[in-house]
Protein backbone atom coordinates (compact mmCIF):
# COMPACT_ATOMS: atom_id res chain seq x y z
CA UNK A 1 0.00 0.00 0.00
CA UNK A 2 1.42 3.33 -1.06
CA UNK A 3 1.38 6.34 1.57
CA UNK A 4 -1.20 8.31 -0.85
CA UNK A 5 -3.91 5.24 -0.35
CA UNK A 6 -3.58 5.50 3.71
CA UNK A 7 -6.24 8.75 4.00
CA UNK A 8 -9.90 8.07 5.49
CA UNK A 9 -12.69 10.00 4.12
CA UNK A 10 -15.44 11.35 6.16
CA UNK A 11 -18.80 10.10 5.57
CA UNK A 12 -20.94 11.63 8.47
CA UNK A 13 -20.49 13.59 11.76
CA UNK A 14 -21.95 14.43 14.83
CA UNK A 15 -21.07 16.91 17.15
CA UNK A 16 -21.16 15.13 21.03
CA UNK A 17 -20.19 18.31 23.23
CA UNK A 18 -19.28 21.61 22.61
CA UNK A 19 -17.52 23.30 25.96
CA UNK A 20 -15.61 26.52 26.64
CA UNK A 21 -12.25 24.91 25.51
CA UNK A 22 -12.92 21.88 23.16
CA UNK A 23 -15.61 20.27 21.32
CA UNK A 24 -15.44 16.34 20.39
CA UNK A 25 -16.65 15.16 17.32
CA UNK A 26 -17.44 11.71 16.13
CA UNK A 27 -16.91 10.55 12.83
CA UNK A 28 -17.63 8.15 10.64
CA UNK A 29 -14.89 7.42 7.96
CA UNK A 30 -13.97 4.72 4.91
CA UNK A 31 -10.92 3.09 5.72
CA UNK A 32 -8.55 2.80 3.21
CA UNK A 33 -9.23 -0.97 2.69
CA UNK A 34 -13.26 -0.06 2.02
CA UNK A 35 -14.83 -0.50 5.70
CA UNK A 36 -15.82 1.38 7.84
CA UNK A 37 -15.08 2.65 11.31
CA UNK A 38 -15.59 5.57 13.87
CA UNK A 39 -13.40 8.39 14.97
CA UNK A 40 -13.83 10.47 17.83
CA UNK A 41 -11.90 13.79 17.81
CA UNK A 42 -11.49 16.67 20.37
CA UNK A 43 -11.49 19.56 18.42
CA UNK A 44 -9.20 22.69 19.73
CA UNK A 45 -8.59 26.48 18.38
CA UNK A 46 -4.69 25.70 19.38
CA UNK A 47 -2.11 26.91 21.49
CA UNK A 48 1.08 28.31 21.70
CA UNK A 49 3.87 27.66 24.27
CA UNK A 50 7.30 29.66 25.39
CA UNK A 51 10.74 29.18 26.43
CA UNK A 52 11.81 32.10 27.85
CA UNK A 53 15.63 31.70 28.73
CA UNK A 54 17.39 35.13 30.44
CA UNK A 55 20.93 35.82 29.11
CA UNK A 56 21.80 33.44 32.22
CA UNK A 57 20.96 30.77 30.81
CA UNK A 58 18.26 30.32 32.94
CA UNK A 59 14.24 29.59 31.86
CA UNK A 60 11.20 31.15 33.39
CA UNK A 61 8.89 28.53 33.97
CA UNK A 62 5.46 28.16 35.89
CA UNK A 63 4.25 26.12 38.60
CA UNK A 64 0.67 25.51 38.32
CA UNK A 65 -2.08 23.03 39.63
CA UNK A 66 -3.03 20.84 36.65
CA UNK A 67 -6.57 19.37 37.67
CA UNK A 68 -6.81 16.14 35.26
CA UNK A 69 -3.48 14.95 37.48
CA UNK A 70 -4.86 16.69 40.71
CA UNK A 71 -0.98 17.50 41.33
CA UNK A 72 1.47 21.07 40.27
CA UNK A 73 3.42 20.83 37.29
CA UNK A 74 6.76 22.30 35.99
CA UNK A 75 5.88 24.27 32.53
CA UNK A 76 6.93 26.58 30.08
CA UNK A 77 4.61 29.62 29.82
CA UNK A 78 1.65 28.60 27.82
CA UNK A 79 -1.97 28.82 26.54
CA UNK A 80 -4.24 28.48 23.77
CA UNK A 81 -5.38 30.80 21.14
CA UNK A 82 -8.26 33.05 21.17
CA UNK A 83 -9.28 32.14 17.74
CA UNK A 84 -8.26 29.85 15.00
CA UNK A 85 -7.17 32.94 13.27
CA UNK A 86 -4.89 34.63 16.07
CA UNK A 87 -1.22 34.92 15.16
CA UNK A 88 0.13 32.73 17.11
CA UNK A 89 3.42 34.78 17.37
CA UNK A 90 0.68 37.56 19.08
CA UNK A 91 -0.54 34.78 21.48
CA UNK A 92 3.26 34.05 22.85
CA UNK A 93 3.99 37.26 23.41
CA UNK A 94 0.69 37.91 25.18
CA UNK A 95 1.31 34.60 27.30
CA UNK A 96 4.99 35.60 27.74
CA UNK A 97 4.05 38.75 29.20
CA UNK A 98 0.68 37.11 31.45
CA UNK A 99 2.15 34.42 33.22
CA UNK A 100 5.90 35.39 33.58
CA UNK A 101 5.73 39.95 33.40
CA UNK A 102 8.86 39.15 30.39
CA UNK A 103 8.53 40.79 26.65
CA UNK A 104 10.92 40.02 24.45
CA UNK A 105 11.55 41.66 20.79
CA UNK A 106 11.65 38.79 18.67
CA UNK A 107 10.50 35.04 19.29
CA UNK A 108 12.30 32.40 17.48
CA UNK A 109 10.14 29.52 15.96
CA UNK A 110 10.86 26.25 17.26
CA UNK A 111 8.07 24.03 15.04
CA UNK A 112 4.66 22.95 15.95
CA UNK A 113 3.77 19.69 18.62
CA UNK A 114 1.18 17.68 17.97
CA UNK A 115 0.42 16.79 21.10
CA UNK A 116 -1.90 13.71 20.83
CA UNK A 117 -2.04 12.71 17.29
CA UNK A 118 -4.91 9.36 17.82
CA UNK A 119 -7.64 11.93 19.75
CA UNK A 120 -6.76 15.81 19.43
CA UNK A 121 -6.46 18.06 16.41
CA UNK A 122 -4.51 20.79 18.99
CA UNK A 123 -1.56 22.28 17.62
CA UNK A 124 0.97 24.26 19.95
CA UNK A 125 3.27 26.92 18.40
CA UNK A 126 6.59 26.85 20.36
CA UNK A 127 9.03 29.63 20.70
CA UNK A 128 12.24 30.24 21.84
CA UNK A 129 12.22 34.08 23.43
CA UNK A 130 15.73 35.86 24.08
CA UNK A 131 16.76 39.36 25.22
CA UNK A 132 13.82 39.20 27.67
CA UNK A 133 12.87 42.96 29.64
CA UNK A 134 10.90 42.47 32.68
CA UNK A 135 7.89 44.29 33.73
CA UNK A 136 4.64 43.07 35.98
CA UNK A 137 2.92 39.43 35.30
CA UNK A 138 -1.00 39.52 34.58
CA UNK A 139 -2.28 35.83 34.59
CA UNK A 140 -5.67 35.45 33.85
CA UNK A 141 -8.40 35.29 36.53
CA UNK A 142 -8.25 31.51 37.01
CA UNK A 143 -4.99 31.22 36.50
CA UNK A 144 -2.56 30.68 40.06
CA UNK A 145 0.82 30.55 39.22
CA UNK A 146 4.46 30.72 40.99
CA UNK A 147 7.39 31.51 38.50
CA UNK A 148 10.75 30.16 38.79
CA UNK A 149 14.31 30.27 37.06
CA UNK A 150 15.78 26.88 36.36
CA UNK A 151 19.11 26.91 34.23
CA UNK A 152 17.97 25.07 30.91
CA UNK A 153 20.90 22.05 31.32
CA UNK A 154 18.98 21.51 34.49
CA UNK A 155 15.64 21.41 32.87
CA UNK A 156 17.20 18.97 30.53
CA UNK A 157 18.18 16.61 32.86
CA UNK A 158 14.60 16.76 34.79
CA UNK A 159 13.41 16.26 31.75
CA UNK A 160 15.67 13.13 30.91
CA UNK A 161 15.36 11.69 34.42
CA UNK A 162 11.46 11.98 34.44
CA UNK A 163 10.87 14.78 36.78
CA UNK A 164 9.37 16.78 33.91
CA UNK A 165 6.30 15.54 32.41
CA UNK A 166 4.43 18.00 31.04
CA UNK A 167 4.63 17.15 26.39
CA UNK A 168 5.17 20.84 25.23
CA UNK A 169 7.81 21.65 28.16
CA UNK A 170 9.93 18.09 27.60
CA UNK A 171 9.48 18.95 23.54
CA UNK A 172 10.39 22.62 23.83
CA UNK A 173 13.21 23.00 26.48
CA UNK A 174 15.24 20.21 24.36
CA UNK A 175 14.41 21.82 20.88
CA UNK A 176 15.58 25.23 22.61
CA UNK A 177 18.84 23.65 24.22
CA UNK A 178 19.52 21.98 20.54
CA UNK A 179 18.82 25.37 19.01
CA UNK A 180 21.06 27.48 21.60
CA UNK A 181 24.35 24.49 21.39
CA UNK A 182 24.08 24.66 17.54
CA UNK A 183 23.71 28.92 17.22
CA UNK A 184 27.09 28.49 19.76
CA UNK A 185 29.10 26.90 17.54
Amino acid sequence: MKFEDFEEKEISSELIFDGKVVRLMRYNVSLPNGQTSTREVVRHVGAVCVVPITDQGEVICVRQFRYPFAEVLLEIPAGKLNSKGEDPIEAAMRELTEETGASCDELISLGDLYPSVAIFDEVIHMYLATNLKFGESHPDDDEFLETVKIPLDKMVEMIMNGEIKDAKTQTAILKASNYLKDARR
